[in-house]
């Protein structure tokens, strides 16, 4: 149990550092969305590949050599896997940082609302896992609060179900992928991301940013809410369901909604508070086994 209380924390930190995003996307809020995400890219990359050289290189070794030795056909289905993965994540980042600046920031934190069902419904359905009684009733809670909070413009609702659905796929090619490093396979996305949006970059690059705000923006949106977190859930995935982290992720709109409120002084209606209450009653019951045994676990 010591062993899932770890993935399970991981899975909850990186969705709280998630939660604050919208802080350093909105005080470079004057940049276009590519040019964001240019960066945002381009940084991580190297960021991470840093990382790796100076402190995992055993590790690569060893990713390297499974990879030689594996199968045509193996070989065929990682290529994939990361090709696939990559894309997702890179569209997911461009659609949540245009609708965090230029749709509205709940529609981004709402694509997190829908992104939990999504997740949980493809591990139930492509990855055979199992959902008890307690959880499916922790997924009808948390479709009734996505109900009451449904009450946006049909633009935000598409956002959001675009935003959510890339992520959610994501999530679940991830949890396919358990015979490699979680870093390593991170710093391959992120390098195959590099790739497919490098020549954009080219096309409809005018002029590099040299100031100071953006660029120290860019690095703690790059270290701390992209490298940190993508590697906490993909580490979470090796201990716990693509499921249970899919609902975990309700937590993020949670956090999102309450930045909004306090630090962007958005309001927030009697209606949207109790959809978010029931939101978290559902977070809860649908992890309420494990989390019970982790507290069995620590009095014994």
């Amino acid at each position: 149990m010591k062993s899932k209380s770890r993935y399970l924390l991981a899975a909850f930190l990186s969705v709280a550092i998630w939660g604050f995003f919208s802080i350093p996307l909105r005080n470079i809020k004057a940049f276009p969305a590519e040019e964001i995400l240019y960066y945002r890219i381009f940084t991580s990359l190297i960021v991470i590949w840093a990382a790796i050289f100076l402190f995992r290189r055993n590790i690569l070794k060893q990713d390297l050599q499974f990879y030689r030795s594996a199968s045509l056909k193996d070989k065929k289905i990682i290529v994939y896997q990361v090709i696939g993965a990559s894309v997702l994540l890179t569209l997911n980042w461009y659609t949540f940082i245009y609708a965090v600046n230029n749709v509205s920031l709940k529609s981004a934190a709402f694509a997190y609302m829908v992104c939990p069902l999504i997740t949980a419904f493809g591990g139930f359905v492509i990855l055979k896992e199992e959902l008890s009684k307690i959880k499916l009733a922790a997924l009808a809670i948390a479709l009734m609060s996505i109900i009451m909070l449904a009450t946006g413009s049909f633009i935000e609702v598409l956002w959001s179900v675009i935003i959510a659905a890339l992520y959610a796929f994501y999530l679940i090619i991830q949890r396919k992928m358990q015979y490699l490093d979680k870093l390593n396979v991170l710093a391959l996305q992120i390098t195959v991301a590099v790739v497919l949006m490098l020549p954009f970059y080219i096309y409809h690059h005018e002029s590099f940013p040299v100031g100071t705000w953006f660029w120290g923006h860019i690095i703690v949106i790059a270290v701390l809410f992209t490298v940190i977190p993508l590697f906490l859930s993909l580490y979470a995935l090796i201990g716990i369901p693509s499921s249970t982290l899919g609902i975990i992720i309700y937590l993020n709109p949670i956090i999102a909604f309450t930045v909004a409120v306090l630090y962007f002084d958005e309001k927030i209606s009697a209606h949207q508070l109790l959809a978010y209450l029931l939101l978290l009653s559902a977070v809860f019951l649908f992890n309420w086994n494990l989390i019970k045994d982790i507290f069995t676990f620590k009095r014994k």
